[in-house]
């Protein structure tokens, strides 16, 4: 019973913040044109900011672990290649490929990580799950920007330059980056700037689940039934049944598990779908594959929790 409150907790004010979306939409307190300017300000300033934010603010700790940044960074990149490899065999159409490869790695820590490793811990927790989010975050956005930018509609060839271009340039990254800095140097910013900043940045998530439930059109579906079941189901149950057991038979138990379900075992990241509309991707595969793996996840994320603490490990 726990494990259905946990899940709930987590997944479902998402699903209230899209519900908003959706109406501000049907009720036209917003048009499309409106909510494009809304996802480039999210895309450009909010998200950037709150990837800095959530960078700056992680507390330094004793108990870091280096075998789970390990695990984790080999885990992330496996997936990323073995997605790369089976999104060109599953479709020709790039657009279609960069979402799919995005939706098989990037899980929304930035929003679920802390909260649900708390969740999951209780008055266990160390810090751990934060201190994660300096290895997931850029490493999630790097590898979302080749995905995206290796895929961009009407691209047919691999073009290095470009590429690392992309990566640069893309306001993310240089969020994760100028957080990584201040992070490493111990840069404090003043007290009334960092409230700004932290202000900022508690705006982001809300307002691009907003927007995302305001792109999502039901009616849509049907045409993109046979990715969405690719991904979501590639998302939240193929890839932790081939992280978490190996895992387990590590020996991360407890928090450091956790930490590995919720990287490995949640939904997709909101924050793709602004990525994927400004880097030419197939925004509507985007934005069904968030919104549906969301809903998935409640069920996929319960049993996950479920089983391992019936086994013990948490």
């Amino acid at each position: 019973m726990e494990s259905i409150r946990l899940s709930f907790q987590a997944v479902m004010p998402i699903f209230i913040l899209m519900l908003l979306g959706y109406f501000i939409k049907k009720t036209k307190l917003a048009d499309k044109k409106s909510l494009n300017v809304i996802n480039k300000l999210i895309f450009k300033i909010f998200l950037p900011v709150l990837l800095f934010y959530n960078i700056y603010s992680t507390k330094t700790s004793d108990v870091f672990d280096v075998w789970l940044v390990v695990y984790t960074v080999v885990g992330i990149l496996f997936i990323f290649v073995l997605g790369y490899f089976s999104v060109m065999l599953l479709t020709k159409d790039n657009a279609k490929r960069g979402v799919m490869l995005q939706g098989f790695f990037r899980a929304n820590y930035a929003i679920l990580g802390v909260p649900l490793v708390n969740y999951i811990c209780g008055d266990k927790t160390s810090g751990l799950a934060s201190l994660m989010v300096v290895v997931v975050i850029p490493m999630f956005n790097v590898l979302a920007v080749i995905a995206l930018e290796r895929f961009r509609k009407g691209n047919s060839k691999l073009d290095i330059l470009k590429l690392l271009k992309g990566v640069i340039t893309n306001p993310l990254i240089i969020g994760c980056i100028i957080g990584l800095l201040f992070f490493v140097l111990d840069i404090k910013l003043p007290a009334i700037i960092e409230k700004s900043v932290k202000d900022v940045a508690s705006i982001a998530t809300p307002l691009a689940i907003i927007v995302l439930g305001s792109v999502f059109e039901f009616s849509d579906i049907k045409g993109y039934f046979r990715e969405n079941v690719i991904v979501v189901v590639s998302r939240l149950v193929i890839v932790p049944l081939i992280i978490i057991p190996v895992a387990v038979w590590l020996g991360f138990t407890g928090e450091a598990l956790a930490c590995l379900l919720v990287i490995f075992a949640t939904p997709i990241a909101v924050s793709s779908l602004a990525m994927t509309q400004q880097m030419d991707g197939d925004e509507v595969l985007a934005t069904q594959v968030i919104v549906i793996s969301s809903a998935v996840c409640l069920v996929t994320l319960f049993l996950w929790i479920f089983v391992l603490n019936f086994m013990g490990l948490f």
